[in-house]
């Protein structure tokens, strides 16, 4: 077992010599960046102008071929001069749509907001509603909620009470 042990220590002390620098072949390792020559050069591409369209994928069309070039859903033509896109004028969505669609080249509003919001629950427009004692609120067609706080008056006695379910205090005892 004692020799094992020490045929096994030769041989680790005998493999790194046999690995040296110089008995390592260059052409083996990509040489670093400032030794490399441009191996491209021989590269041809194929140059389309006056006889297609490239996309970004990278597919080609004919000339006179209609096409919708990346996510863009206004179509395209293929021309000598390259792409020729639509780019309408499309009007402006409102601000209270909820539901937009992009089926076309302009998207389109598909549902706007009939409805208020307020403290979580949901008003049609021009319903009023009495969310305290003290407030009266009416959801506006601009899908606003405009409330108005009692305003009252000083009570004439020296200990007023609030009554549940009442905006203002009351006096009791005269």
């Amino acid at each position: 077992m004692a020799l094992r042990i020490h045929e096994a220590w030769i041989l680790l002390l005998v493999i790194p010599a046999l690995v040296t620098p110089a008995a390592i072949n260059h052409e083996d390792y990509p040489a670093d960046e400032g030794d490399q020559t441009s191996s491209n050069d021989n590269l041809i591409f194929d140059d389309y102008r006056g006889k297609g369209c490239v996309d970004d994928s990278g597919f080609v069309y004919k000339l006179g071929e209609r096409f919708f070039p990346g996510h863009s859903n206004c179509p395209c033509v293929c021309t000598e001069d390259g792409p020729v896109c639509d780019q309408p004028e499309c009007p402006k969505i409102h601000p209270k749509c909820t539901k937009v669609e992009h089926n076309g080249c302009c998207p389109e509003c598909k549902e706007v907001k009939n409805f208020c919001e307020y403290h979580g629950k949901n008003y049609k427009i021009l319903e009023e509603f009495k969310p305290s004692p003290c407030e009266w609120c009416r959801c506006e067609p601009s899908n606003e909620v405009h409330c108005v706080v009692a305003d009252c008056a000083v009570p004439e006695c020296v200990n007023p009470v609030y009554e549940p379910e009442q905006c203002c205090p009351v006096c009791k005892n005269g």
